[in-house]
């Protein structure tokens, strides 16, 4: 079982279509190669992991393939005036010069063909649902795409609404993108960053992912020397790693059998969040509701 993470860089400043095209464009490299993996997992480079790989393997490995990591919900509120309706136009697809600007230039209704979903724009897909996106068996996956090209935020609604209204998927969806965020209450466009008062709560919420992080946060070595055993300059050890780690050596520099996994606590820390969302108060009532 193999789980592929995807950092993808925020190329338009508004977060529109060409987010939802580069991670369709990535998710189709990656079944073109045939590699073997059963989930996708995108991230961003304000991302910060809380657990090691070989904790996310393992807990990972015992969860059906076809389970769909995602914080959604039909209640979009004020976004469906400020985001549904406007019909956005990014004009650095037009442009040389780059601007932080987008273009309204009309207002639309919301569409009846489809029950529009909104939520975060972190999750964990499933290569069936990977698969049924790229290849598009039956015209949702391109009609929801063509809704969201003018879509400000399209990130936080291309794929939540093809997996509630896609009969076969609907049913596989947990509602959590798998990161602690901190955010205003209500909650503003970007959330806080995160620092070192914040160790306590990342620990707690039993995420694999964390973010928004700063560049170079004394946090980020928190994180490492508690959570990750990963010293300077160093790799994540994991079951693969059989080197010495006397006198500040690199066990990752001497390579084993990488089909080795040796979980941690992370692994417990993560089979605690990952059995709540599976719980019956949680998983059938959240979906797609």
């Amino acid at each position: 079982m193999n789980v592929h993470m995807i950092e993808k860089a925020n190329l338009v400043t508004y977060r529109g279509p060409t987010m939802v095209a580069n991670t369709l464009h990535a998710a189709a490299i990656l079944l073109r190669e045939g590699a073997d993996w059963d989930w996708f997992i995108n991230l961003s480079s304000s991302d910060y992991p809380l657990v090691t790989q070989d904790d996310l393997l393992h807990i990972f490995s015992h969860l059906p393939r076809d389970l769909n990591f995602i914080d959604h919900t039909s209640n979009i509120g004020w976004k469906a005036s400020q985001r549904a309706k406007p019909v956005i136009i990014d004009p650095g697809l037009y442009l040389n010069k780059k601007s932080d600007v987008f273009w309204v230039t009309q207002r639309r209704s919301i569409p009846t063909a489809f029950k529009l979903f909104t939520g975060s724009a972190w999750m964990a897909l499933s290569r069936p649902f990977i698969d049924y996106c790229i290849w598009g068996w039956d015209n949702l996956p391109r009609t929801v795409l063509m809704y969201y090209s003018n879509f400000l935020s399209s990130p936080e609604g291309y794929f939540h609404t093809v997996l509630c209204n896609a009969e076969e998927f609907r049913n596989t969806t947990v509602n959590s993108d798998l990161h602690f965020i901190s955010w205003d209450n209500p909650p503003k466009q970007h959330p806080h960053h995160l620092t070192l008062a914040d160790m306590t709560k990342m620990v707690d919420s039993n995420a694999p992912f964390a973010r928004k992080f700063r560049r170079e946060d004394p946090v980020l070595d928190k994180i490492d020397d508690e959570l990750l055993n990963r010293g300077p300059g160093m790799a994540t050890p994991g079951g693969w790693c059989i080197g010495s780690y006397k006198n500040g050596s690199d066990p990752c520099a001497v390579i084993g059998d990488t089909d080795v996994i040796r979980p941690g606590p992370g692994a417990r820390r993560l089979e605690n969040l990952v059995t709540s969302l599976l719980s019956t108060e949680n998983f059938r009532s959240k979906q797609c509701k």
